[in-house]
């Protein structure tokens, strides 16, 4: 039996992806590509071809428990960790960890968004398999950076040492930076020292719950337990108890920005977050004039760099527009600028706020 154990987070609502991602029916259970499988599948089949089925978990929203059975029926019915109440990547984190590590203290584990697309599968596998083998023999936390290939407001940044390797292609993490500004970007991209902060970890069970001892204590406690309750009938019950005294904390901000023993392997897979409409625009295919269009009527005339998604049974028209996205629902119609696409989860909001959950 391998050590090697992954946790597929998927308790998110994608509300930078409305009107299309909803309460109901966030993104991660969406195909948004047009592949004929959700983002879920995708990348539950992505760590399938290296860890075996009864390995890979899924942490998610206890509402979306029947649509992660419905998506991946191959999951028995304990490889799906409900939340109760979502408390960000933390308290996520830790409930995986500590469940694993009563199962198995000699677990390597990596922790990974459910809705990432990750075109150059290859390389990603191979970047996964050295995290395993150096966190196997490491107190170390891994990390996944992304090699940039423009300035993006929209992603963190990692800072590293090139002259610092632990390993082969694993160097040392020097500074974490949340989404910058644009010229700051810009610098970060020019020095040549910083990657996208992918949100992919790798790291032992022991490792990461000593680092949660040290550095998010407040986390840490409330998980541990007995071996009496992770794995048996009663581990929801608590993990229920658990989350009610929760704060809402990332990872990296209760974690990773603090610890010391921080690590980072470069990685260049063709990577994409998926967390704007305009980054779904970017991995759309396109017309001559850098039209993407999904949606089996939709016509276009003189529009440029435009993205329409529209119900296929619908007639869509656009004319004369440039650099605009056009996003068709039943009950929505949203029309903006790409270089607004930041805006909508504070639009989401103010909606919620004015027309209470029936848009949602």
């Amino acid at each position: 039996m391998t050590n090697h154990y992954v946790g597929i987070m998927a308790g998110g609502i994608g509300s930078r992806f409305w009107p299309v991602s909803r309460n109901h029916l966030p993104k991660q259970f969406l195909d948004f590509l047009g592949t004929g499988k959700s983002l879920i599948q995708m990348t539950f089949e992505r760590f399938n071809q290296f860890i075996p089925t009864e390995n890979i978990y899924i942490i998610t929203a206890q509402q979306y428990v029947a649509l992660t059975k419905e998506h991946l029926p191959q999951l028995n019915d304990h490889q799906i960790l409900a939340e109760p109440v979502r408390r960000n990547t933390a308290p996520c984190i830790a409930y995986f960890a500590n469940k694993i590590h009563h199962l198995n203290p000699d677990a390597v584990m990596a922790i990974a968004p459910s809705d990432h697309l990750i075109l150059n599968e290859e390389q990603f596998m191979r970047c996964i398999q050295k995290g395993f083998a150096f966190a196997e023999t490491n107190n170390n936390l891994l990390t996944l950076g992304i090699k940039p290939t423009r300035p993006d407001t929209g992603y963190g940044y990692i800072q590293y040492r090139k002259k610092d390797a632990a390993a082969d292609n694993i160097f040392k993490v020097k500074t974490f930076t949340e989404k910058p500004p644009i010229e700051i970007a810009k610098t970060f991209l020019t020095s040549g020292d910083f990657l996208w902060n992918s949100g992919i970890f790798i790291w032992s069970t022991k490792s990461i719950l000593a680092a949660f001892d040290e550095h998010l204590f407040e986390v840490a406690d409330i998980f541990k337990t007995t071996k009496g309750i992770y794995n048996t009938p009663k581990e929801q019950t608590f993990i229920n108890a658990a989350y009610g005294l929760c704060t809402n904390v990332s990872i990296d901000y209760g974690v990773m920005e603090k610890a010391d023993n921080v690590l980072v392997i470069p990685g260049d897979f063709s990577w994409s977050d998926l967390g704007t409409w305009g980054s779904l625009y970017e991995n759309m295919k396109k017309d001559y004039l850098g039209n993407a269009v999904s949606g089996d009527n939709v016509m276009v005339y003189d529009a440029v760099n435009c993205m329409v998604s529209a119900k296929n049974e619908k007639l869509v028209i656009l004319m004369g527009l440039k650099d605009f996205c056009v996003i068709d629902t039943d009950d929505v119609l949203l029309l903006f600028k790409k270089d607004q696409q930041q805006e909508i989860k504070k639009i989401v909001a103010d909606i919620k706020r004015k027309k209470g959950d029936q848009f949602m």
